[in-house]
């Protein structure tokens, strides 16, 4: 059983604009949208409704985006933060998480790094990265293990998130961190 699934998202980063042709207000809408389609499609799934932009204002108008279509965000289980994961140890990156966290939103962080944890795990409710696996598939198999590379071994993604979480400070409220 899977206790969330995110929708298809519009990234909102310069390059990907550049390549679509589209403003981050298109973008946006189309994040929306993508989950509303979801929702008609399919209730009983557990739809991850995901916030998109580049700037704070941006933010707080896919909010408003959502608000109109009647969700609250506030009562959705996690609501996922696209566009921050390659600038997540910016100080614009963090401001943009507390304030969406201040707006009483439980916020799953895509692709989050070990330094950007360091800044917004407080802020975050859950978060994901493949840096473990990638780690892993540099390096040789842990003892006991008898594949090539680790790069999707459970016990190396458990090890790596205890690491992770040992290194983070207030770690033991870090429940939800997932690997």
């Amino acid at each position: 059983m899977m206790d969330v699934c995110a929708i298809q998202d519009w990234m909102c980063e310069d390059e990907i604009l550049a390549k679509t042709g589209l403003t981050v207000e298109r973008h946006q809408y189309k994040t929306v949208a993508s989950f509303l389609n979801l929702m008609t499609l399919d209730t009983d799934l557990p739809w991850m409704p995901v916030l998109q932009g580049f700037t704070l204002d941006d933010y707080l108008r896919c909010v408003e985006l959502y608000e109109r279509a009647g969700v609250d965000l506030t009562l959705e289980t996690v609501v996922g933060i696209g566009s921050v994961c390659r600038r997540q140890t910016t100080d614009e990156a963090v401001r943009i998480i507390e304030t969406l966290w201040s707006m009483g939103i439980r916020l799953h962080g895509f692709g989050f790094k070990v330094t950007g944890l360091r800044e917004a795990a407080h802020l975050l409710y859950s978060s994901d990265s493949l840096a473990w696996s990638l780690n892993a598939t540099k390096r040789a198999p842990m003892p006991g293990c008898t594949h090539k590379h680790c790069g999707n071994c459970p016990r190396y993604a458990l090890a790596w998130r205890n690491r992770l979480l040992n290194s983070l400070p207030d770690h033991r409220q870090l429940l939800t961190l997932t690997a």
